[in-house]
């Protein structure tokens, strides 16, 4: 009741760019599930490719599957990252966000339906390169016409919590429902005069179908802010912390939102093994993949109204040492219902950290600068999540715990950059005020 009585107390032009975020999340998350499976397909030929070596003397790797599909999930990912700070530097400067977001949902959208010509390794690669491209676009855009939407700061944690919870609606039913549609392939459409579509090409189709109508809801419903006509001077990135910090706050949450990230793509990689390894249905990788999103989508928004009562530093704190252990017994649990509490209580962790580092780079961003400081964050959780299955691709050749523990102990340092680097911003302004006055 707490989430549904914050969602309707929030802004409704959140709630409007919440749920056009959350048709295309769920889109282009259809192929977190479906391209991991699409590779291991007799549709696509990468046979070429498996067993060779790549790099020189020690740090030569063999190429695997697992490899193979980490590259093609990681690609988007890193571009995305990296692509970020200069997206969201550049709606900075030109004053404007809707155009960004509209043109990176067309990208989105228009290689989720050539994913169904695709037939070799490479096309693969180059398609998802064009979505990398796409969500750089959309992401700093989007999150910085969240916190410009905030009246003050004591109302930022509850939109970003709004926002986040549709948007990870769709991320993470996204999965289930794409392992559904794939199983009950091909679909018999000669009746309505179309041919026989696989349980893949429907995927893809769904998910390109999901891009456009997100299109369709920020082209009609969403607009610009007005603090988004205004830019500072100045839109570099800090790094170095003011007096006896070494990093600048928002810059130490965007290292510690890499591992966060990290952790929680580890598991997307690893579906096949997974699988096998707790004998069980496709169907079950989905759900526990999904949990994450579960548990977020119950505690964002009532998370992120209390962070604006209470604070955002507890719920770092908390979010970051319950992350040691959920992401380690991930590597230990063999039962599929424990890893779906497993996954659950990652989720919880999640919870407690997204909103509320949103928040604290929303207080911290100086007028007109949004997108450039959000972009930090942003940024940080998209690489996470690129490096995440790439990482578990190569470390599980070491054993299947080893990608779990490695994230545990980033987990670990997260936490402590949190602790000596990042202190409390709410009411930070208002006290900063009254020194003024006084």
């Amino acid at each position: 009741m707490g989430t549904l009585s914050g969602i309707a107390d929030t802004d409704r032009r959140v709630i409007v760019l919440a749920l056009a975020r959350m048709v295309g999340a769920a889109g282009n998350s259809f192929l977190i599930v479906v391209l991991p499976l699409y590779v291991a397909s007799d549709l696509i030929d990468i046979s070429a490719l498996l067993g060779t070596e790549v790099g020189v003397g020690a740090a030569s790797v063999t190429v695997t599957e697992p490899l193979l599909i980490g590259i093609v999930l990681s690609l988007f990912g890193f571009l995305n990252s990296f692509s970020q700070p200069v997206t969201g530097r550049l709606s900075d400067r030109m004053g404007v966000r809707r155009p960004f977001v509209l043109i990176g949902i067309l990208l989105l959208g228009t290689a989720s339906g050539l994913y169904t010509v695709a037939t070799v390794y490479w096309q693969l690669v180059v398609l998802r390169a064009i979505q990398g491209v796409g969500a750089s676009l959309i992401i700093p855009a989007t999150v910085a016409l969240v916190n410009e939407y905030a009246s003050a700061d004591d109302d930022r944690g509850g939109n970003f919590g709004v926002y986040n919870t549709f948007r990870l609606i769709g991320f993470g039913f996204g999965p289930v429902l794409a392992g559904a549609v794939v199983e009950a392939g091909p679909y018999d459409l000669t009746a309505v005069g179309l041919p026989v579509v696989d349980g893949f090409d429907a995927a893809f189709a769904a998910a390109c179908g999901g891009a456009y109508l997100s299109f369709v809801l920020v082209f009609l419903l969403v607009r610009d802010a007005a603090e988004s006509s205004e830019a500072s001077d100045d839109l570099s990135i800090r790094v170095r912390g003011e007096g006896d910090r070494l990093l600048d706050p928002v810059f130490a949450l965007g290292l510690a939102t890499v591992a966060m990230g990290m952790c929680i793509a580890l598991f997307a990689t690893l579906q096949n093994q997974v699988n096998v390894r707790l004998d069980q249905a496709p169907v079950w990788f989905g759900i526990q993949f999904g949990a994450v999103t579960v548990a977020n989508v119950l505690l964002q928004v009532p998370v992120g109204q209390a962070s604006d009562r209470i604070g955002r530093r507890p719920f770092l704190l908390a979010g970051f040492v319950l992350l040691v252990p959920t992401t380690l017994l991930q590597g230990i649990v063999t039962d599929p219902i424990v890893m779906t509490l497993v996954r659950l209580g990652q989720g919880v962790a999640v919870a407690f950290v997204f909103a509320p580092s949103l928040a604290i780079a929303g207080d911290l961003a100086r007028e007109g600068e949004s997108g450039t400081t959000l972009s930090v964050l942003t940024m940080g959780f998209g690489f996470g999540i690129a490096l995440g299955p790439l990482a578990s691709g190569w470390l599980v050749g070491f054993g299947f715990v080893v990608p779990f523990a490695v994230g545990a102990a980033l987990a670990i340092v997260a936490f402590a950059a949190v602790v000596t680097q990042v202190e409390e911003t709410l009411g930070a302004s208002d006290d900063a005020g009254a020194v003024a006055a006084d």
